[in-house]
């Protein structure tokens, strides 16, 4: 394993040991005192929920099988369920500090026992809103589109994170939407897969069905990159999709270029592969770009229109804040970078916690005007 891979984990593993042990003092400070059996068993259980989520990341991308993926699931909803649990801590010191200024330190146990009780209801409440795929409606203007182009729909569908959170049965789900849509043509940008140890065929069996007119496009994204590429692409291609791996087609005049994510994530070799594809300037081209950055990049080789993913609009709150805070107004909705056009999706699914707060999952139908 990698040197900075090994310093990125135990990084995160000492942020989350450090987020249990502040959640258990606050237990203990506004709702003890417990007894000795009960606090061992609530520092034993703190303690193995802190090292769940990176030991279950971790099988996750060495096995497939019932097991982890029950164990990565459990992992990852507490993982969302932590967040929410350190905030009611963080504002149950706040409620303590407020009670004692006006004498109501009784009062303690209550303010904790209602904050925490808000942060499971908002744990069940992002459970459920992440399973709500709203569909969008967007139109879109693109300079020097064939007039053949003017009427047809679209959709984008990024995100999909499938693995041990999302099956085949949440691939069925969105080939079920598509064809309720009967878009024209279908873009996929990134982060079809998770990334982990998975049955790559079985989740991409469902697509088989999908038949636009125009077909089907993918180009990755990191997720995808983080796992088997190569065979992604192969069962993709199998199922009818086509990969764009820093390649240009043109469907019926309008040129539509996949950049790799591992060559979009640099400027210079952005531009390098962009210029190797000999654009021709006035005509109207799209590229699929996994992640909404280095646009000056797309602007300057003619791209009119970008279709991105990645950030989830910060999937649940605060990392909302976070993400528009990293990719100011490029975080979600179709944007303008000069004579660039660019949408970026929420996504369809989610990574890590299988939650959603503060945002919404989402597959996108564009009609071009």
């Amino acid at each position: 394993m990698k040197t900075w891979i090994v310093v990125v984990i135990a990084l995160l593993q000492g942020l989350l040991l450090a987020a249990h042990w502040f959640i258990y003092r606050t237990f203990i400070v506004f709702l003890g005192p417990f007894s000795a059996p009960a606090t061992l068993a609530l520092r034993a259980a703190l303690l193995l929920l802190a090292f769940s989520f990176v030991i279950a990341t971790l099988l996750g991308f060495r096995f497939t099988n019932r097991l982890v993926t029950l164990l990565y699931r459990i992992a990852a909803v507490w993982l969302g369920l932590l967040n929410f649990f350190f905030w009611a801590a963080c504002l149950c010191r706040l409620a303590g500090w407020a009670l004692a200024l006006t004498g109501l330190i009784a009062d303690r146990p209550l303010a904790a026992v209602v904050l925490f009780g808000l942060a499971v209801l908002t744990g069940i409440y992002g459970l459920v809103n992440a399973r709500f795929i709203r569909i969008r409606r967007i139109s879109v203007r693109l300079a020097g589109l064939p007039d053949s182009w003017r009427g047809r729909t679209a959709l984008v569908v990024t995100d999909m994170h499938l693995g041990h959170v999302n099956g085949p049965g949440f691939s069925r789900r969105i080939v079920r939407l598509a064809a309720r849509l009967n878009p024209d043509i279908i873009f996929l940008p990134g982060d079809l897969f998770d990334g982990g140890k998975a049955d790559a065929a079985a989740l991409a069996e469902p697509f088989h069905a999908l038949a636009p007119p125009l077909g089907s496009y993918f180009s990755t994204g990191n997720h995808d990159e983080y796992g088997n590429a190569a065979l992604y692409a192969e069962v993709l291609t199998h199922a009818g999709i086509r990969v764009l791996a820093n390649e240009k087609v043109t469907v019926d005049g309008l040129d539509i270029v996949g950049i790799s994510h591992g060559d979009s994530g640099h400027p210079l070799r952005l531009r390098v592969v962009l210029d190797s594809l000999h654009l021709t300037p006035g005509k109207a081209t799209l590229l699929l770009n996994h992640v909404p950055s280095h646009l000056a990049q797309a602007e300057e080789a003619g791209i009119g229109l970008q279709l991105s993913g990645h950030t989830h609009g910060g999937q649940i709150f605060p990392f909302t804040l976070v993400t528009r805070r990293v990719f100011g107004k490029f975080a979600y909705g179709l944007q303008r970078f000069g004579a660039l056009q660019v949408y970026t999706s929420s996504g369809a699914g989610t990574w890590g916690p299988p939650m959603r707060v503060g945002t919404s999952p989402e597959i996108a139908l564009l009609t071009f005007e």
